[in-house]
């Protein structure tokens, strides 16, 4: 069933694309384009079987994700990170996978995960209240996965900090309809949400870091190969993969844009060694991006599938492979686009906006190299990191 999901999306190639161009204008993903993700069954390719899900090895779920990037990089972006919570709420607790999905199997999850709210316990659960940015999806979403801190009675951070995940429905959560303006990923309508005092049963909220280290997917009882996966694989994988999407897709239009150009030197582009040269350097460039990316899960299913519990030093050399070729992907646009010449700036043709999104997803947090590089640097050299240099890895 997961390779019907791409067949499904290369079926519906034109109309995703029209639709991103909505996305954009609006300022969120287009109904449509929903609808269509939801009939092909887009954000269940991680979804456990009993809950109607496919269970997809995530090489196959990251190449859906690029594919569905490069058509429309809204709807690729949406689907690499609303795809991956499916993955973690297989293993929260039951009560919750029945509340999502019991009634309605193709029900999404918003998020972040950033800690930014407030957990007060409270009998059978806690007071919850926060302010999130970057809730990617959001208004095709009815439920969300929040991060926050964990507090005394008092109001208080706990101390050492513990963060939290929280599982909560749409109608406790307002949505900022106005917090969304931005050059890049316009299409994906990653709004501020905003939680007053709801309450949270206890069985709703996961902690983070046995989430990250995987004791939570032990606890549960799960066996499945999937869900064993380091969530420091599993959740940066979507984003990456949609942000080399949205590079192949941008390549696609640049490529049918220069068969037919001529160059200020009144050489037609196919003719131009120069431009070609450059270009074919950038595109191998973009190619080895993806192959790394996807030879870096296939190594961590490997793995994990041998029965194997993946070190830190593994999962931090995994990171490395993956933030690395993100930056690769969008290196390699910077020097494809600029050789299109000055038409290919304007608004009506294509690769702008594909340009802007690409480098857009560079931003996300699960991007930024320093810390990560650090810790995998540090690893190899038989220190242990400690304190930031763990995060999210």
């Amino acid at each position: 069933m997961s390779y019907e999901v791409r067949k499904q999306i290369d079926a519906m190639a034109d109309e995703l694309f029209t639709e991103g161009i909505e996305a954009d204008r609006i300022g969120r993903l287009a109904d449509g384009t929903a609808k269509r993700m939801k009939e092909a069954g887009s954000i269940r390719m991680l979804q456990p079987k009993e809950h109607g899900g496919f269970e997809s090895h995530p090489r196959e779920f990251a190449e859906t994700v690029m594919r569905t990037a490069a058509l429309n990089p809204s709807a690729g972006w949406i689907h690499g990170i609303v795809g991956v919570h499916p993955w973690q709420l297989a293993f929260a607790d039951p009560r919750v996978q029945q509340e999502v999905w019991g009634e309605d199997q193709d029900t999404w999850m918003a998020s972040p995960y950033m800690p930014a709210g407030m957990c007060i316990p409270v009998d059978g659960g806690y007071k919850f209240s926060g302010r999130w940015q970057f809730s990617s999806g959001t208004d095709h979403c009815g439920w969300a996965f929040l991060g926050a801190m964990a507090c005394n009675a008092d109001g208080s951070v706990e101390m050492p900090p513990r963060m939290l995940h929280v599982i909560i429905p749409r109608s406790d959560y307002e949505i900022v309809e106005d917090s969304w303006d931005v050059v890049g990923l316009r299409g994906t309508g990653s709004k501020d949400v905003v939680v007053q005092d709801a309450f949270v049963p206890d069985y709703r909220v996961m902690d983070c870091d046995e989430v990250i280290d995987g004791t939570a997917a032990r606890n549960y009882g799960r066996t499945e190969t999937l869900y064993l996966m380091p969530w420091s694989n599993m959740f940066p994988l979507g984003i990456t993969s949609a942000t080399i999407g949205i590079c192949e897709g941008l390549v696609l239009h640049a490529d049918e844009y220069q068969s037919a150009r001529i160059n200020p030197q009144g050489t037609a582009v196919k003719d131009d060694p120069y431009t070609l040269f450059a270009i074919g350097e950038a595109v191998a460039d973009l190619r080895a991006a993806r192959d790394t990316l996807l030879a870096n899960v296939d190594r961590m299913w490997d793995l994990v599938d041998s029965g194997k519990t993946p070190t830190f030093e593994q999962r931090a050399a995994g990171r490395q492979t993956q933030v690395q070729a993100a930056w690769r992907a969008v290196n390699a646009i910077d020097r494809i686009y600029p050789r299109c010449g000055g038409n290919a700036l304007r608004m009506d043709k294509p690769m702008q906006r594909f340009w802007r999104d690409a480098h857009a997803g560079l931003h996300h947090a699960i991007h930024v190299p320093g810390t990560v590089f650090h810790a995998a640097s540090l690893s190899r050299l038989g220190v242990e990191p400690e304190g930031p240099l763990r995060a999210m890895i």
